[in-house]
């Protein structure tokens, strides 16, 4: 069980921290503190050999597949199991956790939204991702760090607060709360059932949720794969996407990775304060018997 103290902690976190850029670190200041006791780097890539060919010195990987999973449901870990991999990949609850990956960061943000779930305070992105670090030159290296094991009590899961599940979107269906889709117009539209270049399964069919927005991830980030300016960010999800913060808001792509990307920016660089990722995506959606669809 959490002691007191970190269990007031986690209350005050339900309400604090919505708007809050530091959750977004450059490669300059990873390059610095990436030596530091209270600071973990993880690695998270959609291909997780991609670390093998080099990575930032000192950084731990975590396989999304292998790592975050349930291997016996749709779900994520257990609070046991979840307690466990921090533990082995050096990491406190007291940590500075860094995340970092391949394709803008896609799975970058999906790793620290899990991380969210069980409410690990200190959660941060690399802005740019691997990309980014590569292009600058910065040192890589193909050791695999063996962290001392770390203390981290049990958490709870707080699905609720970041998560939304088939319920919670057929709700927001019936009372017209924004949906936002950010997946390709073309997936959105129907023609595609994944981002282009990536084969053509996972759905029956192919649509949208009714009365979801089309809001690409793509819109979020720059030519290098860092964050837009906030000035942008806002035009892009209030002219495209009608958004506003006070808004309760649910993003979805195919699979959540790219919608947990959106959250990350909803939530932390524009201030949303009820903003979830529908993990079952299109993936759940478009598998559905009777579920209706927009094309």
């Amino acid at each position: 069980m959490q002691d007191s103290a970190y269990g007031n902690l986690m209350e005050r976190r339900k309400i604090e921290n919505y708007h809050d850029p530091q959750r977004v670190v450059t490669t300059t200041w990873v390059e610095e503190s990436m030596w530091r006791d209270d600071v973990r780097i993880v690695e998270a890539d959609e291909h997780p050999d991609v670390y093998d060919g080099g990575h930032v010195p000192g950084a731990v990987n975590v396989d999304w597949r292998r790592d975050l999973l349930d291997p016996g449901s749709r779900d994520y870990l257990a609070p046991e199991s979840f307690s466990e991999l921090v533990r082995r990949l050096g990491i406190s609850d007291l940590s500075t956790v860094v995340f970092y990956g391949d394709q803008a960061n896609w799975w970058a943000c999906f790793a620290l939204w899990v991380f969210e779930l069980f409410g690990h305070l200190d959660t941060r992105i690399m802005d740019g991702g691997r990309e980014k670090w590569v292009a600058e030159g910065r040192p890589l290296t193909e050791d695999r760090p063996v962290p001392e094991p770390a203390v981290y009590p049990v958490p709870s899961r707080i699905d609720w607060l970041v998560r939304a599940f088939r319920e919670d979107v057929e709700d927001h269906v019936r009372r017209r709360y924004p949906l936002v889709d950010v997946r390709s117009p073309e997936e959105y539209r129907g023609e595609l059932l994944a981002p282009p270049d990536y084969p053509q399964e996972g759905a029956m069919l192919g649509g949208h949720i009714p009365g979801a927005v089309n809001v690409p991830w793509e819109l979020s980030v720059q030519a290098d794969g860092t964050f837009a300016e906030l000035d942008s960010l806002r035009s892009s999800y209030a002219e495209q996407g009608g958004l506003k913060p006070e808004m309760d808001v649910i993003t979805y792509c195919r699979i959540g990775e790219r919608s947990a990307h959106t959250w990350f920016v909803l939530r932390y660089l524009l201030g949303y304060r009820r903003v979830r990722n529908y993990d079952g995506s299109w993936l759940e959606w478009g598998n559905l018997v009777r579920a209706p669809v927009e094309r």
